[in-house]
């Protein structure tokens, strides 16, 4: 089992979907961040659950999916796990973004 750190980066990314969908529904949007964060708890049993991001190709960097969301993770090491971002999937990732 792997401890999961949130980077601040995520935690904001969390918070600007919340902000976004509560314009319309705030009970949408608790729902839409809980399912990211639990979906984030399967990590936890398997760091490489994920796949790896295509667009950086670094196997330590991967990504899991949940609706339109893309949870992008880095493995640490065999007990931590850096939640990196979390971006809608229509959203290009570039390499810089991650930092």
């Amino acid at each position: 089992m792997v401890k999961l750190v949130w980077t601040e980066l995520s935690t904001a990314d969390l918070k600007e979907i919340f902000d976004y969908i509560a314009k319309d529904s705030v009970l949408y949007a608790s729902i839409t961040v809980n399912k990211i964060y639990h979906r984030a708890q399967d990590i936890v049993d398997n760091p490489y659950l994920g796949r790896v991001v295509p667009e950086i190709n670094v196997k330590v960097i991967r990504e899991v999916i949940i609706g339109n969301y893309r949870i992008v993770y880095k493995v640490i090491s065999e007990y931590k796990v850096d939640i990196l971002r979390v971006y809608h999937s229509a959203r290009l990732l570039k390499d810089d973004s991650l930092e």
